[in-house]
Parts: C-alpha cells; sequence; structure tokens
C-alpha cells in the first residue's frame, strides 16, 4: 500500500510539473511575433533595451525579435518590403519616403529620443571647446542626407561656420569605419554614437568635447514607424509595443545610470558596466530621452527646419500626414 501511494505521488508529481510546463509552453505559443529592425545598435535606445531584459514586452503579450539595420536608409528598406514590423529609425526616413509619393507609405507613432545622440570627438583634449574652435580644421561626419550630418551641418552653420570652407567635411566612409578611420589619424575630429564616442576617449584615441544633441535642440531624432496597413490590420500590436517602450521611458526616469547600465549590459557583452553607466549619465544629463512616447510636433517642425537648411527637404511634410499619435496618448491616457 507504502508502495502503490509512493508511486502515486510521484506520478502526482510527474502530473503536476507536465502540466506547469504545458501551461509555461502555452503561454510561451500565445506571444504574438513582432520583428523590429533597429537603425544601430546603440545605448542611445536604452528605453528599448530596458524594456527589452525586463520583459516588458513579453508582459504586454509580445516577442520581439530585433535585427540591426546600419543605416536609417536600410532600416527604411526592411520596412518597406515587409522585412520587418515595426522600425527604429531617424524621422527623416520617413520624410524622404512620404516625399517619394509612395502609397503606403510608413508613419511614425512613438517617439523615443528627443535629442540627438551623437558627440563630437577630438583628437586632443579641448575643456573649453567652442564650436567655432573647428575653423580650419576637418571633421568626419556622416551619410550625406542621414540625420547624424545634417545635425553637425546645422549646428555648424548656427554658429557661423561655412561647410567646407571654414571647416572640411569628410562624408566618404561608412558610417561603421568612421571611429576606425579617425583612430587611423583619419581628420581633425569625428562624430561619433555611443558607445563608440567613449571606447575612443577610453582607448586614449580621442576627447568627447562637445554634444551635438545639446547644440541642435529638441528633435525627434529617433522614432518607431510602421506600415499604414500594418497599424489598421494589427493595432493590437502597435498598442501593446507602445505600452512595452513606455515602460522602458518611465523606469528610465526614475532609475539612476547605475541601474540602467546593470540592466542592459547583457545587450553590450563589450562594454563594462562602469563605462555604460559613463554613457547612459551623459545621456541623461542632456535629456536624451523622451518621457513619454507622444511624438512632439514642435519637434517635428525642427527636423524638417534642419533637413530644409541641409538642402535636404523637397517639400515639407504635414505632421499629421507622417505622425499618428492615436495610440501614444491612449496609452498614456489609460496610465
Amino acid at each position: 500500500m507504502k508502495k502503490f501511494l509512493s508511486i502515486l505521488c510521484a506520478g502526482g508529481m510527474t502530473l503536476s510539473m507536465l502540466a506547469g510546463c504545458s501551461s509555461q509552453n502555452a503561454e510561451q505559443a500565445e506571444l504574438t511575433p513582432v520583428r523590429l529592425n533597429e537603425v544601430v545598435h546603440s545605448v542611445f535606445y536604452a528605453p528599448q533595451y530596458v524594456a527589452q531584459e525586463l520583459g516588458f514586452f513579453e508582459e504586454e503579450g509580445l516577442e520581439v525579435t530585433v535585427a540591426i539595420g546600419n543605416g536609417a536608409d536600410k532600416s527604411m528598406t526592411a520596412l518597406l518590403s515587409d522585412s520587418a514590423d515595426i522600425a527604429l529609425l531617424g524621422t527623416e526616413a520617413g520624410i524622404y519616403v512620404y516625399n517619394e509619393g509612395k502609397e503606403d507609405y510608413p508613419k511614425a507613432f512613438l517617439q523615443l529620443t528627443q535629442r540627438a545622440g551623437n558627440f563630437l570627438v577630438s583628437r586632443v583634449d579641448e575643456p573649453d571647446f567652442q564650436w567655432e574652435d573647428l575653423k580650419g580644421s576637418s571633421v568626419i561626419g556622416g551619410r550625406l542626407g542621414g540625420m547624424p550630418e545634417m545635425v553637425l551641418e546645422y549646428v555648424l552653420k548656427e554658429n557661423g561656420l561655412k561647410l567646407n570652407e571654414d571647416v572640411e567635411i569628410i562624408n566618404n566612409i561608412d558610417f561603421s569605419s568612421t571611429a576606425g578611420a579617425f583612430a587611423g589619424n583619419v581628420g581633425d575630429y569625428t562624430v561619433e554614437f555611443e558607445p563608440v564616442a567613449t571606447t575612443l576617449e577610453n582607448s586614449g584615441s580621442g576627447y568627447i568635447v562637445a554634444s551635438l544633441g545639446a547644440a541642435s535642440g529638441y528633435v525627434p531624432y529617433t522614432v518607431y514607424m510602421a506600415r499604414d496597413d500594418f497599424m489598421n490590420q494589427h493595432p493590437e500590436i502597435i498598442y501593446a509595443f507602445t505600452r512595452g517602450i513606455y515602460k522602458g521611458q518611465l523606469w528610465v526616469k526614475e532609475h539612476s545610470a547605475e541601474e540602467i547600465a546593470a540592466v542592459i549590459a547583457p545587450q553590450f557583452p563589450d562594454s563594462d558596466v562602469e563605462t555604460l553607466t559613463t554613457i547612459i549619465a551623459r545621456y541623461k544629463a542632456q535629456d536624451t530621452w523622451k518621457e513619454d512616447p507622444v511624438f512632439s510636433e514642435e519637434g517635428f517642425q525642427l527636423i524638417q527646419d534642419i533637413m530644409e537648411q541641409g538642402g535636404q527637404l523637397t517639400q515639407r511634410v504635414p505632421f499629421t500626414d507622417l505622425v499618428r499619435n492615436e495610440f501614444a496618448e491612449s496609452v498614456l491616457a489609460s496610465q
């Protein structure tokens, strides 16, 4: 009898464990897959990585897989070719597509950053740097028509510098190779995102002397976009994704640079927590991240000013034609 009870209990435990596994598997199976393409992998997008690492997307019923575009044009191509459901990229990419007259052009539904995320790195230490000090020097910029390059040009012009007259801009180096070129003695300065800028500094190859984000003002530098038909057919996915990112935004707002660094460290295995903390503190200090997901109309006008001044805007785009704020506004109102 005792033997029978032992077998029965063991069987009961096995059944219970199997039931638990079955329930867990069913829960996993219920997650809706979402393909996200991010323009680059950078600490600049910390709220998204917090959402990934702390399971905020899973809490909203989503299984988000991430691919890296390595350029706004490539991330936009992924969106247009249906290789991605959502893309994190610069607002300018959406404006370009809109002005090309495409019918099902992607629209922005969530703003992540509100400052440019790149920094000016000098070959020598300049604690009292002023933008006017660039006169007579060369700077490794970005891809023509891309936001890093346009913001750089905007800041130079705002400080009275003439492009390729007062300052030589180097545009013929691939985005992923600019830091290596600078370390190899190309240019007097380079414009870099994080963690590359701090890596150059830590290696003794350069010194961060200025922030383009602080110099250019509040702009919707990176936003999440999706095709209009995708948002219309799957509004529940857009709402869930927006809630997940908003949780990440709030978490970043309420926690220290050290705490954020510890959470997102798995996303950056080549960077130590101390370096990540330095980068995040720098971004926090310049008010880089939006604290809510709503796309700023004022910032949208400024980004078009920057594009217009850079000679990259054929015609201005109405805010409501490119931005769908109803998802972000609804999520914000429900909190």
